[in-house]
């Protein structure tokens, strides 16, 4: 199954959403789930990922048959040497999954070959990988199902999560 995460904040509380699907075409989920968690760490620049990283591994906890993990957010940044959220996240789940960051905005120093058009938009998202080719992870998100710039699926997550 391949899940997609995202996480909403209100105060110092998480909303945690993932939906699952079989296919990368899919346009509905087969799986949906909402956590909440309290006490949140608070935003720390530069460490995003210790506030995120918790939510997110609350919400695999639950899941099973995971064959690939998306996340609203990069996986590294600036070229593989500086670890993302995807990173730290592959590193707490012991590299047993592949995970992709679709990031809707540009992080600085983001290398050109991250950036992805779907449908129409003139403006790109910015994928990012571990685990899994680059150019086949740009691949997989370029043909899930929607014609916009967003996915419908990661759409929907996003929805989920506010």
């Amino acid at each position: 199954m391949i899940y997609a995460l995202d996480v909403g904040y209100h105060n110092n509380s998480a909303k945690v959403a993932s939906i699952g699907f079989k296919n990368w075409g899919d346009s509905k989920a087969s799986y949906e789930n909402i956590s909440y968690l309290k006490d949140i760490a608070p935003y720390e620049a530069g460490a995003f990922y210790k506030r995120e990283l918790p939510s997110l591994l609350f919400a695999l906890d639950s899941l099973d048959d995971i064959e690939t993990i998306i996340i609203d957010g990069y996986v590294w940044l600036e070229e593989p040497k500086r670890f993302g959220l995807g990173m730290y996240l592959y590193e707490a789940l012991e590299r047993k999954y592949p995970i992709i960051g679709v990031a809707k905005n540009r992080f600085k120093n983001t290398p050109k070959k991250c950036e992805l058009f779907r449908g129409e938009s003139r403006k790109p998202l910015f994928i990012t990988s571990i685990g899994l080719d680059l150019e086949e992870a740009k691949r997989v998100i370029f043909n899930m199902h929607g014609k916009y710039r967003i996915p419908t699926l990661l759409k929907r997550v996003d929805s989920l999560s506010r």
